[in-house]
């Protein structure tokens, strides 16, 4: 008798994916795996076992082109057929003179077009595998944590950044589509959903704040609606939500009373860039931030657990030791707990490349260093009154050794940990409540509570 071939015999072909960039890229490169699952491609894990290699580039700062590159070139190297795309893709003529041998260049957020390209290049098998698919789609972060993106570019038209010109201007997506997104994510088991988009701020602007149903109500597509929204996600299942790239707009206040009364995290990651009024007039920042530090603190005062996580630029063109310790005192009022400083680096296209008063190497390595010191006593200050305390932490990792967890201040890759001798009976994904024990800088020691 004739052997009928079963479909999960039929050879499928096998795609790698190298993703690059922030969690904005990793949840396009997310989007592109699931489409390929969903045609019935295999994802490889290496150059070798791959047909073709797909790289998700970045191009935000040169030294993040330069990366980019690079592993464009290591991909055409090991495998020999590769297609580009990513926020570099949106320069294709950048990409396709240092490596004229790669298959296709699309840009951001592209997905059909990448389909497209690898349709061309590489045929999707005769029997796709959609049940292979989960609803939430394929993910590149652990099983318990994910990120909800609601929008993608920007309309700000900061002095230093290229994003616009690379993603395009802000495209809200509908607030009832990114709702059943979180419900689906709290279905396949997510304890933290973690919001992000070029200025989650901003959301829904360009849509008119347009109004869909979702659970038999109407809700706007802004920011607070959204948060009440996830807000009642979290009270039935008691999922994290995390909110990331927030602007200081006045709305902002509106979410307050959500983060006291635990419907959303009391964590709000604001790039305030600095603090200078005359280096953020330099800048193009958006949002009046000249009275920031007051409406810091009036924000404390509504959600006493707020952490605010933040990123400065120093060296800024034009950056005068006045501007600096602006900076400086501002930093120690507002006692920002999670901060990143970055050495200002002039990027190709950026308006900020031309300004006058470019300001020397040395001198940027030197207020970064002073910057750093700071922070480096106010994080630490933070670490040692937590000592005593008892807090609830999210279980990423379980070893031998005992097991790396996260507090409520703290996000996936960017922020502190929380390190458990004890991790019997845990696993990744728990939330657990410890009692700290010790305190150094963003990491915390703790014990199970009893």
């Amino acid at each position: 008798m004739e052997r009928t071939e079963k479909p999960t015999d039929i050879p499928q072909p096998r795609v790698g994916i190298v993703s690059l960039g922030c969690p904005k890229a990793l949840v396009d490169s997310e989007r592109i795996i699931t489409r390929l699952r969903a045609e019935g491609y295999q994802i490889a894990p290496d150059y070798k076992g791959a047909d073709l290699v797909l790289v998700n580039t970045c191009g935000f700062l040169d030294t993040a082109r330069d990366e980019s590159l690079e592993a464009i070139g290591e991909a055409l190297a090991e495998n020999g057929k590769v297609i580009v795309t990513g926020c570099l893709g949106a320069e294709a003529s950048v990409i396709t003179d240092r490596h004229p041998g790669v298959l296709a260049v699309t840009g951001p957020h592209q997905y059909e077009q990448v389909m497209d390209a690898v349709h061309a290049h590489l045929p999707a098998p005769d029997h796709p595998f959609v049940s292979l698919v989960p609803e939430s789609g394929v993910r590149l972060t652990p099983r318990h944590y994910a990120y909800l993106k609601i929008s993608e570019g920007c309309n700000n038209r900061c002095s230093f950044c290229i994003i616009p010109s690379l993603r395009g201007d802000l495209a809200s997506r509908r607030i009832d589509a990114v709702l059943r997104e979180a419900e689906g994510l709290v279905r396949a088991g997510v304890k933290e959903i973690l919001v992000i988009s070029q200025d989650t701020s901003a959301y829904g602007l360009d849509l008119r704040y347009a109004a869909y149903p979702w659970r038999d109500r109407q809700r706007q597509t802004r920011f607070s609606d959204l948060c009440e929204g996830l807000g009642e996600l979290q009270r039935e299942s008691g999922v994290w939500v995390r909110l990331h790239y927030v602007y200081p707009y006045p709305h902002v206040d509106d979410v307050m009373p959500m983060m006291a009364d635990g419907r959303i995290l009391p964590y709000l990651d604001i790039p305030f860039q600095h603090s200078s009024p005359a280096v953020l007039k330099q800048m193009r920042r958006p949002a009046n931030i000249e009275r920031t530090a007051e409406r810091i603190a009036r924000w404390r005062s509504r959600a006493p657990e707020l952490v605010l996580r933040s990123s400065f630029i120093v060296g800024f063109p034009g950056e005068t030791e006045e501007d600096f310790e602006h900076l400086l005192d501002w930093l120690r009022e507002t006692r920002i707990e999670r901060a990143g400083c970055f050495r200002y680096e002039n990027v190709a296209g950026a308006a900020s490349a031309s300004l006058p008063g470019q300001v020397p190497d040395e001198v940027k390595e030197e207020r970064w260093h002073r910057f750093m010191a700071v922070q480096s006593e106010i994080a630490d200050a933070r670490a040692q009154s937590m000592v005593g305390r008892r807090i609830e932490v999210i279980i990423d990792e379980v070893d031998e050794e005992g097991a790396i967890g996260r507090s409520k201040a703290d996000a996936p890759d960017i922020d502190g940990s929380v390190f458990i001798a004890d991790a019997s009976g845990l696993t990744p994904g728990d939330i657990v409540r410890v009692s700290v024990t010790a305190g150094e800088q963003v990491d915390l020691w703790a014990d199970l509570a009893g």
